[in-house]
């Protein structure tokens, strides 16, 4: 075999290639055996029809087309190894020439990953939030734990802010009763906006046995997005009872004896869920101004590809869960189509830049993935993904998808390598110093990484 490559463009490539008759030889047998296997000629026996035969009846065209359809695989991936190329995507095969017991030539012309040249990026200065825990954000914090462990009395007043009320609903569209527009013993915690838009006004300074009509533009169901007229019974008022906050409630709701060391703890977690979000932040404004130093040629193909399946992920998976179609959800964001599509085509090319740059960076660098970090990755994925790590794990191996976990992994400590060279103060001007944790600083630059390619399972 015989082939040569010429670069189209720095992300194209057409190979040609010249392969010898003799070089077909086993893939003419295998075709001369799959059709024996397929027809039946009177005299033969199933399987033992002679070459010439098939030939005579079938003809000789239709065993060169299998054979050469079974033979290209091979002879491309030759060729792809030969020039040393890193292809993207499928080929667009032509076969040139075939000439019976001479020849057989074809031109393949494909996708392939271009050259990148990475410069110094040790000049890389960001600037990020200060972590800073104030008292009010404790108190905030308690507070949301001491409204779990509330409880509810029933009164003999009318309804106020705060209470938990039990309503019966009936909607109605152009006076007509909708069959899903009834519901009873619905309870309801008036300002917690959980219902409908002017629920909390209808109820308030309503006793138990009143009732009232508001207008309001219905959520879902099968009249979703129309105005309804709702009429709303109530038939329980409860007032919620919120525990005092002393230390017999930092005992009843943790692990600690005193309000203060509850307290203590809750600014603790608070300071580190704001450190952890301050390192996310600054892997992604480091892989933000790393996409801006690098030129990177985009492959028009991928590039179509990754764009139709952004957009039916988006439409088949995400808004299909949400009982939406794209126009549905283009009208609630406030955006056209061509909005849209521009939106996207954008995302997708940061994502196959960040790809292309930090897979550069990981051969450069010599990065890599130890069975524990992919590990700990794997787990990382399962309870984002809502499953367990065993079930994760199984679906990723029938999926053939470890290469792509190993590459996640892999781009994240590319991106962790530019953060340690790169410059991070915060706000007050203080620099940043994200080396403390390594396994934090790993798990947030995956997860930057997967922000900026995301496509659901690329």
């Amino acid at each position: 075999m015989k082939s040569a490559v010429e670069t189209l463009n720095p992300t194209r490539v057409r190979l040609t290639v010249e392969v010898p008759f003799e070089e077909l030889k086993d893939s003419l047998d295998a075709a001369y055996k799959k059709i024996n296997q397929q027809v039946t000629v009177k005299g033969f026996r199933k399987g033992k029809i002679p070459a010439r035969v098939i030939d005579q009846r079938f003809g000789r065209g239709a065993v060169l087309e299998e054979a050469v359809n079974d033979a290209l695989p091979k002879f491309y991936t030759e060729a792809v190894n030969e020039a040393e190329v890193n292809p993207l995507g499928q080929p667009e095969v032509d076969i040139t020439e075939l000439k019976d017991g001479e020849l057989l030539a074809f031109t393949a012309e494909v996708d392939v990953r271009p050259a990148i040249e990475i410069p110094d990026y040790s000049g890389i200065e960001v600037t990020v939030d200060a972590v800073e825990v104030t008292d009010e954000d404790v108190e905030k914090s308690v507070e949301q734990l001491r409204e779990r462990f509330a409880s509810t009395s029933p009164v003999e007043r009318a309804a106020q802010d705060g209470d938990v009320v039990t309503i019966d609903l009936e909607a109605k569209v152009d006076g007509e009763v909708l069959p899903d527009g009834v519901a009873s013993d619905v309870s309801y915690t008036i300002g917690s906006g959980e219902l409908l838009d002017g629920i909390d006004e209808a109820v308030k300074g309503l006793e138990a046995g009143g009732e009232a009509t508001f207008t309001s533009q219905l959520k879902g169901g099968s009249a979703e997005g129309k105005d309804a007229e709702v009429t709303v019974k109530v038939t329980a008022v409860a007032a919620r009872e919120l525990p005092e906050l002393d230390d017999d409630f930092a005992q009843l709701a943790s692990e600690f004896d005193t309000l203060d060391e509850l307290k203590a703890d809750s600014r603790k977690r608070l300071e580190n869920m704001k450190q952890f979000d301050q390192a996310t932040q600054a892997q992604e404004r480091v892989l933000d101004e790393l996409l801006k130093l690098v030129e990177v040629p985009m492959p028009e193909k991928l590039l179509e590809d990754e764009i139709n399946t952004r957009k039916h992920n988006l439409e088949h998976h995400q808004l299909g869960q949400m009982g939406l179609d794209l126009g549905k959800y283009l009208e609630i964001q406030g955006k056209t189509e061509e909005e849209f599509l521009a939106e996207t085509k954008e995302q997708a090319e940061k994502g196959i830049k960040t790809q292309f740059i930090l897979d550069e960076l990981v051969n450069r660098e010599k990065l890599d993935v130890s069975r524990e970090e992919l590990t700990e990755h794997l787990f990382r994925r399962a309870a984002s993904s809502g499953m367990s790590p065993d079930q994760f794990a199984q679906a990723v191996a029938q999926g053939g998808q470890v290469p792509m976990l190993v590459g996640e992994v892999a781009r994240g400590k590319a991106l962790a390598v530019v953060v340690e060279a790169a410059k991070v103060v915060d706000t007050n001007g203080e620099v940043v110093d994200l080396s403390d944790d390594e396994d934090e600083a790993a798990e947030g630059a995956e997860t930057a990484v997967e922000a900026a390619e995301a496509s659901e399972d690329k």
